[in-house]
């Protein structure tokens, strides 16, 4: 009898690292190829990124300097890293002025330096696009060689995912913890069923705002992107601007940059339209998937007290009850939220830092930043509206 051939296992195949590029703008990728790497998430869709470029708005002339990474096995794109080189730090909502004042007191320039972002938008989400982690990996380490090699002062990726934070913090990045408001989506039958969970004294203010607020003779529409006209951009940009204005500041984004969505996200896209006997008074734009609503963009033509309550928060809650959709982020700062029933949830950032001096006391701040910022978590939790059994069981 012969002897058994023993199992030998055949080789693995050798897979290439991937090339990654900073020369590929991108208008010249497929936006198919893009969007099977963002994962589904409007904000790092081609359609989203594509008009801001598209529409001026993230330009050199604005200070927004795409320099995109992509990685490529072949022919087939296998990552990408929205990049921008900045001239500035508005549009970002991570604030970094002190830093950059710091940069100037010491006679060094802070600016340019590289962004990893959504222009304008503080949403978390994606940020490294790539399956794999060896090919997100060589996009960070390019994007890092990129501030020694070509004299940028620092490496930023603003609201990245978990695993994006946990890939920055292995490679050396200061991680940084901010704070944002969102509601979360048990299963609520309506928005009656939602205001249950409250105590008795905050359900009966909401109560009161929206109350008085119909009784101003306001009343809303919900209207989804396929039903928004050309003349419903024009009046939504008409508050959108009037707002900007009011707080003396610019808009960022442009009518062409909201038509553009318009034709291009569409089945992603509410306008909540807010009328006074008979004319439209106020405009806000969310963005939304399966999972989450972002309530992204608001103004008003005129002071109606509760009417940014309203048209914000209590319209887009009404409207994930609706539709199933688990969260609603409702952005940035402003714990006025927390009385609408959004809780504060941690954000985070990463920063690299060329001067060693300069990162050393960056990495200082942010970590005694971050002590300050989970106590303010922990006190603004205490306020929230919900009966203390809901917050338990949350």
């Amino acid at each position: 009898m012969r002897a058994p051939v023993p199992f030998i296992a055949p080789p693995m195949p050798v897979v290439a690292s991937p090339a990654i590029r900073d020369d590929v703008a991108l208008r010249r990728i497929a936006a198919a190829d893009w969007n099977a790497l963002a994962g589904g998430q409007p904000f790092v869709s081609h359609a989203f990124l594509s008009a801001l470029e598209t529409t001026g708005c993230a330009v050199p002339r604005t200070g927004w300097s795409p320099r995109f990474l992509t990685a490529w096995q072949g022919d087939t794109l296998v990552g990408a890293l929205p990049l921008y080189a900045k001239a500035h730090s508005y549009g970002e909502y991570v604030f970094d002025w002190g830093w950059a004042e710091a940069y100037r007191r010491h006679g060094r320039r802070y600016y340019p330096k590289l962004l990893a972002a959504v222009p304008f938008t503080p949403v978390p989400g994606p940020r490294i696009l790539a399956a794999d982690a060896r090919t997100r990996r060589a996009l960070l380490e390019h994007a890092l060689d990129l501030v020694n090699r070509e004299g940028y002062s620092s490496l930023h990726v603003l609201f990245p995912t978990a695993e994006d934070c946990a890939l920055g913090e292995s490679a050396g990045m200061i991680p940084r913890r901010g704070l944002q408001f969102h509601w979360s989506n048990p299963g609520y039958r309506d928005f009656a069923d939602f205001l249950s969970a409250f105590s008795h004294d905050k359900r009966k203010k909401v109560k009161q705002e929206r109350r008085k607020l119909a009784e101003a003779g306001v009343r809303f529409e919900r209207r989804p992107g396929r039903d928004v006209t050309a003349a419903d951009w024009a009046f939504f940009f008409q508050c959108y601007e009037t707002t900007y204005r009011a707080h003396h500041s610019t808009p960022y984004l442009t009518p062409a940059f909201f038509e553009e969505l318009g034709r291009t996200l569409t089945d992603h896209l509410l306008l909540v339209v807010g009328s006074r006997d008979g004319r439209r008074v106020c405009a806000a734009l969310d963005i939304f998937d399966r999972d989450t609503l972002w309530g992204r963009y608001w103004g008003t033509t005129q002071y109606v007290p509760g009417l940014h309550f309203e048209a914000c928060y209590y319209q887009a809650i009404e409207f994930c009850i609706e539709q199933r959709i688990g969260r609603f982020e409702g952005g940035a700062q402003g714990s006025h939220k927390l009385a609408r029933g959004l809780r504060p949830v941690p954000t985070y950032s990463l920063h690299a830092v060329g001067d060693r001096d300069f990162a050393a006391a960056i990495a200082d701040f942010c970590t005694r930043e971050r002590v300050d910022v989970a106590h303010a978590q922990d006190e603004l939790e205490s306020s929230t509206p919900f009966r203390s059994e809901e917050a338990a069981d949350r």
